[in-house]
């Protein structure tokens, strides 16, 4: 059971991921460059990982040209065969353009590139990736992103919300989710989502950079803790 961690032009989350994975949580990870075109060394029990940064200079929408990468289609089957597979802000990007998560990461609503902590609640911890998580539990890790504001159609926001797909609100400390907590003008203050069979997962914030006590913040390491459980001893 291992972990792969996809590398565009323009990632620059991918050494910390390997990082967490590797040298904090004592897992075998292996980097996977873009133009790779199988994943052969993975099964579907184990977890890829699509880290931040900014593939392909986010030139014409963020995601949009890394999706079409050849490693992408590999991927996608991994996905669609019940593997897991977790999408960091341009990561999460990359998975709604390639359909792997509904919706779409748009311009933040000041057209301003946000990067500083925040505060997210979680909304349910029946989803691998929260599993060790208490529900509207308080997790503060960064964010570092201009087009993070997450939107998706009537339809589909209500889809997400009957099948527990919505994973964690923009908030204040004390839990409160409104206009005046949203960084980014994203819908319902959603920042973190997954698709409806619960094995993909896309957020903005950054919870490999706020997983070590000497950066301050370990609240993203209860995330890792989660996939880890769920590779360690798959379904």
């Amino acid at each position: 059971m291992k972990f792969g961690v996809i590398v565009f032009p323009g990632s620059n989350c991918d050494d910390d991921m390997v990082h967490i994975i590797g040298t904090v949580m004592g897992q075998p990870v292996e980097k996977i460059w873009h133009k790779e075109k199988t994943l052969n060394d993975f099964s579907s029990s184990d977890c890829i990982i699509v880290p931040g940064g900014f593939s392909y200079g986010d030139y014409l929408r963020s995601g949009a040209i890394a999706r079409f990468s050849p490693i992408m289609e590999s991927v996608i089957r991994h996905g669609e065969n019940g593997g897991l597979i977790f999408g960091i802000c341009n990561g999460f990007q990359i998975l709604c353009e390639a359909g792997l998560l509904p919706g779409v990461l748009l311009k933040n609503t000041n057209q301003k590139y946000i990067s500083r902590n925040v505060d997210l609640r979680v909304e349910t911890n029946q989803r691998v990736l929260t599993q060790k998580t208490s529900v509207h539990s308080i997790l503060t890790m960064p964010v570092a992103h201009g087009d993070g504001r997450y939107y998706c159609d009537p339809q589909t926001l209500e889809s997400l919300k009957a099948n527990d797909q919505i994973l964690f609100r923009y908030s204040n400390t004390q839990g409160q989710v409104d206009d005046s907590t949203n960084i980014n003008g994203s819908i319902e203050n959603i920042a973190g989502i997954c698709n409806k069979n619960g094995n993909i997962f896309g957020m903005m914030p950054h919870p490999e950079r706020a997983a070590e006590d000497i950066v301050g913040i370990d609240d993203g390491l209860i995330l890792f803790e989660g996939l880890i459980n769920q590779v360690a001893n798959p379904v």
